[in-house]
């Protein structure tokens, strides 16, 4: 149980790497629509889920992914630009509880 943590843990560690490190088509591909995006979120949860991770640890996980996408991407659709504006205004415990609800959105 205890390696099976580690690698959750090191999965999340390794998100923004992961995000940075993929290509323009892909990130095109998942960004270009909501539905998209929450199709990708919602396989990444379901690994995560596969993988034993707790809804605790998938919401850690997707304020990463929110963190990197507010910081670093342009939003592609008025969905996008609304989470991108909740995201800057929100303080970090509105950003977690955001992405609560993103997970239960998706899950």
């Amino acid at each position: 149980m205890e390696q099976n943590m580690n690698n959750v843990n090191g999965q999340a560690g390794n998100v923004e790497e992961k995000l940075s490190n993929m290509g323009s088509e892909k990130k095109d591909e998942i960004l270009s629509s909501f539905d998209g995006f929450k199709e990708y979120l919602s396989g990444k949860v379901s690994l995560g889920q596969k993988m034993g991770m707790d809804e605790e640890q998938l919401a850690n996980t997707a304020q990463k992914v929110g963190d990197y996408l507010a910081s670093k991407e342009d939003p592609r659709n008025r969905e996008e630009k609304l989470l991108q504006e909740l995201w800057k205004v929100g303080t970090e415990e509105e950003k977690h509880k955001l992405s609560h609800l993103l997970v239960k959105l998706v899950g």
